[in-house]
């Protein structure tokens, strides 16, 4: 979370916004109580007319943002919910930091299944900051009376009329505000409950089984005392892991080899002399802006969970503004870096053997995040080593916001218009056919460089790489936006069966392999 976040903000260019802590927590709760009011009203019958404005800002620590290639493109991930527009009296306001290349607005509005693209037209309005500075969206925009009048111009319905983000912090709370409309998402007093050292609370509270370690760290010496502690207690520990508590996708993440480590009172001064050297999993990070980072936001310590089989499945909810709660997905999350702890993509659903167990533990916490107020779509992740023949689920971390298994899901979603079964832990088509996919953020070569949105339309023509609503399978990409420049992009591929999800995304990355290594013939003489 932007911890500066006050330095920057507009000053309010409306009369009667709230000034006071308690003014702007009693506007925003009024908001959110209409919101649930009318709710059911607005969303049972999909030809109501309503408005959504979608805010992809990433409100997130932005030094640790910007080590992840093409962050600013991230705000595209959210374009799935252009699909929204496939209900025809709906309205989507999509704000930016910069303009989105029209290919790629094009390339949304022709998957939408019945609606002719010029029809899903009208009814979006793009706005832009024109501003690439690494600065979170939100703040951007609060900066901008203008942009903020622009908004409230496209709105013209209020009362129909919600905001989705990819994360709620004060910031998004005061553009909801100066917008007069509330926020499908959870209230920045309850975000606590998202970080590391609350998930942890939340756990425990659930009596969920989590890796041993220590929550609401602040300091250097905390953490050498939290990883002392650790070996001492379990002398064959191999690695500790230190996480920031606003971490994103692995990147506040570092880890602590403990192979060699002395015993007895040699350990305490071993651990402090090897703070500097932990290996951290964001790119071009110092132990010197680590700590900082960690005094500033606190984090956690816990033993690193080791096993020859292991993977990291994660459970899906949501909770409506009428308090209803509900289980929507499961995943295994694809994990990379140097110590397994980088998200990079996902597979839907997650294994057989243990996804309805890890959607029933999951619940477990949600019902408890529920029972506190919190609001919209949320994940839980979980660390799962498998022994003899029984799978062993750790707890890990509480995500109270869009994750990257959020969209992937919703573009299955809105392109088959089928329906999640928790009985099953399975996806069916509206004739009741399971679908599947495979996923990633991270589809990345220095080959792809050069290769512009035109390019990639083409070439998924050329190579069949589309979605076919016919069969209900196929390929569907984002973060277009970051090929050109960093060679990245992220694919959904869809399929009837898990091993031809797997096929399609394979096939996929052969495609674009083929094409990023073409040369240009030598010129004629």
């Amino acid at each position: 979370m932007n911890n500066n976040k006050d330095e920057h903000l507009a000053p309010p260019f409306r009369e009667g916004l709230p000034q006071t802590g308690e003014e702007i927590t009693a506007a925003f709760n009024a908001l959110q109580n209409k919101f649930a009011a009318t709710f059911e009203q607005i969303f049972k019958d999909p030809n109501t007319p309503k408005t959504v404005v979608i805010l992809p800002s990433l409100s997130l620590d932005q030094e640790i943002m910007a080590r992840i290639s093409g962050v600013h493109h991230y705000e595209e991930r959210m374009l799935c919910l252009l699909l929204l527009l496939r209900m025809p009296r709906t309205k989507v306001i999509y704000l930016t930091s910069t303009p989105i290349h029209e290919m790629i607005i094009d390339y949304y509005l022709h998957l939408l299944p019945g609606v002719p693209a010029q029809h899903a037209r009208s009814r979006l309005t793009l706005l832009a900051c024109d501003d690439p500075s690494p600065i979170a969206l939100t703040e951007k925009i609060l900066r901008r009376p203008r942009l903020i009048e622009r908004i409230l111009s496209a709105i013209q319905t209020p009362d129909v009329t919600h905001m989705t983000c990819f994360t709620v912090t004060e910031l998004e709370q005061s553009l909801a505000l100066h917008l007069g409309i509330p926020i499908y998402g959870c209230d920045p007093k309850h975000l606590h409950w998202g970080s590391k050292s609350g998930s942890r609370h939340i756990f425990r509270d659930a009596s969920i089984l989590m890796p041993d370690g220590y929550e609401d760290l602040t300091s250097p010496d905390d953490i050498a005392d939290a990883i002392t502690a650790l070996k001492e207690r379990n002398p064959a520990l191999e690695k500790a892991v230190v996480k920031i508590n606003e971490g994103f996708s692995g990147e506040g993440n570092a880890i602590m080899k403990l192979q060699d480590a002395p015993t007895g009172r040699a350990l305490r001064p071993w651990v402090v002399e090897h703070l500097p050297k932990l290996n951290f999993e964001a790119e071009a990070i110092s132990w010197q802006l680590y700590q900082q980072k960690f005094a500033a936001m606190g984090g956690i310590v816990e033993e690193f969970i080791t096993g020859p089989n292991k993977r990291s499945p994660s459970a899906q909810f949501r909770v409506n503004p009428i308090g209803t709660l509900d289980a929507i997905s499961t995943h295994d999350q694809l994990l990379g870096g140097d110590n397994g702890q980088i998200f990079i993509g996902c597979k839907f659903p997650a294994d057989e053997s243990y996804r309805i167990t890890i959607q029933d533990t999951g619940m477990k916490a949600a019902s408890i995040l529920r029972d506190k107020g919190v609001l919209g779509r949320f994940g839980i992740d979980f660390i799962s080593v498998k022994a003899g023949d029984k799978w062993q689920h750790y707890a890990i971390e509480i995500n109270l916001r869009k994750g990257g298994t959020t969209h992937p899901f919703q573009m299955l979603q809105f392109l088959t218009d089928g329906r999640y079964d928790p009985a099953t832990g399975q996806y069916l088509t509206v004739a009741g056919h399971p679908r599947f996919y495979y996923a990633s953020d991270n589809l990345e070569s220095i080959n792809y460089r050069g290769l512009t949105p035109y390019d990639l339309v083409d070439i998924s023509v050329m190579n069949g790489l589309h979605f076919h609503s016919a069969t209900g399978e196929g390929v569907t990409f984002h973060l277009i936006g970051a090929l050109s420049e960093f060679g990245k992009l992220g694919v959904v591929c869809i399929g009837e069966t898990a091993a031809r999800a797997e096929k399609l995304y394979s096939r996929t990355v052969d495609i674009l392999d083929a094409e990023g290594n073409r040369t240009l013939p030598p010129p004629a003489l």
